[in-house]
């Protein structure tokens, strides 16, 4: 497979800007003199807190030519944004200016913290900000191995195939994986509309047959691949639940079909994991319940995955040894991966927290109700007692773009 002619990029926790294109906003700066400048920072810290600017530097230090001393500017405080009078300053900041010889002024500073080096760099020409790359250690926010990109081309295609074949109309696709081993745990499809069927993908034969496949994906030609999914692609989007979440409420309702509004590819997903987990732990009477007490990330010690995943007997479906007892039950999805073909929505991205997943691809944005990039960014949502890492997997050549521009003409008309 040609995998060098995929795109694999890290969505980040916050929106990105280009360097020219900074958002900005309005602050009361002032020189002052170096005597004064720890007494000065101490009160304004507390007559005006820059509550919403913690990654804005308070003070910029700035070195002259013709003097020997450096020139110190504070910020005083936020200046409105629709006049530039002085006299708008809080009174509490006023009484500051003559005791401390003050000539206030306004100027600009970064609206928003810097998510990369380069865009810091741009930042600090404006006015000095602070860079905080992640802390956390997620495979891939570094980027990754020619190996681990042919393995997460081929789990890309394994979702976009599913999401294509068998199904009419179109749906959504998504397909867990255990990146130590590179196992498929579950892969499934939208069951919210009626004319999606529910099918069985957890028990360990079909599992088994689902990973063979993908090792024979590399001896297909991409090119064929992708014409054939550029012609299965280039129809209606309507019925793929992510990008239409209330379009279920449109459908005839039959009271023997087994199709449910909520049943989303990541949630169908999660139900086939869980009854995988049933299947292969049946005499669990406990498993790892990690303390929810503090927040942590998705690589948290705390979050580790308790089970021998690495088992032969496990991954071969040997039902004698899959009921050894020795062999602990996984808490939910820790530390797996999801592929989905579409950006999931809120709904699924909250569902892929309480999951524990640890890596999110998808190959299309979600530009109506998409959680993790194209409206909102869950995974920067600092609230939640787990982050995730979310990556996009472009396909190569000009046939992303050519899906892209055809999803985004649908969305409009719909």
């Amino acid at each position: 497979m040609d995998s060098d002619t995929w795109e694999i990029i890290h969505i980040p926790d916050k929106p990105t800007f280009s360097p020219e294109h900074q958002p900005t906003l309005k602050v009361f700066a002032s020189v002052i003199k170096p005597k004064f400048a720890n007494t000065i920072v101490r009160q304004l810290c507390k007559i005006a807190p820059l509550e919403d600017l913690r990654h804005v530097k308070r003070v910029r230090k700035k070195l002259l030519p013709d003097h020997g001393e450096p020139q110190l500017t504070v910020i005083l405080c936020l200046a409105p944004e629709d006049n530039d009078h002085l006299n708008d300053m809080p009174p509490d900041v006023l009484k500051l200016v003559d005791p401390y010889e003050l000539s206030p002024f306004i100027t600009q500073v970064c609206k928003y913290a810097a998510v990369s080096k380069e865009e810091w760099e741009e930042q600090c020409k404006i006015w000095p900000t602070s860079f905080h790359p992640p802390t956390y250690n997620i495979d891939g926010i570094g980027g990754f191995s020619e190996e681990d990109t042919q393995s997460i081309c081929k789990f890309m295609r394994v979702a976009i195939d599913l999401a294509v074949s068998g199904h009419k109309p179109l749906v959504n696709a998504a397909v867990i994986v255990d990146p130590s081993v590179r196992k498929i745990i579950a892969s499934e499809t939208d069951q919210a509309y009626p004319s999606s069927a529910p099918h069985d993908m957890t028990s360990a034969e079909t599992i088994s047959n689902h990973c063979q496949s993908i090792d024979r994906m590399s001896n297909v030609s991409s090119e064929i691949w992708l014409n054939g999914i550029l012609e299965k692609l280039n129809g209606s989007f309507s019925t793929v639940a992510c990008l239409n979440p209330w379009h279920w409420s449109l459908q005839s309702h039959d009271s023997d079909s087994q199709w449910h509004p909520l049943t989303h590819a990541s949630m169908v997903a999660i139900d086939s994991s869980s009854a995988r987990d049933r299947y292969l732990f049946p005499n669990s009477t406990d498993s790892f319940i990690p303390d929810h007490s503090q927040p942590s990330d998705a690589d948290c010690p705390a979050k580790k995955q308790k089970t021998n995943s690495h088992s032969p007997e496990v991954l071969n479906g040997n039902k004698e040894a899959l009921r050894d007892p020795s062999i602990e039950k996984p808490y939910l999805c820790t530390g797996y991966d999801i592929f989905l073909v579409w950006e999931p929505c809120t709904m699924c991205a909250m569902a892929l927290v309480h999951q524990r997943i640890k890596r999110i691809f998808y190959a299309f944005p979600n530009p109506t109700a998409g959680g993790l990039g194209s409206v909102y960014r869950l995974q920067g949502e600092k609230s939640l007692n787990h982050h995730y890492a979310v990556f996009r997997v472009l396909l190569p050549g000009g046939a992303h773009n050519a899906l892209h521009q055809h999803l985004k003409h649908v969305t409009a008309e719909s």
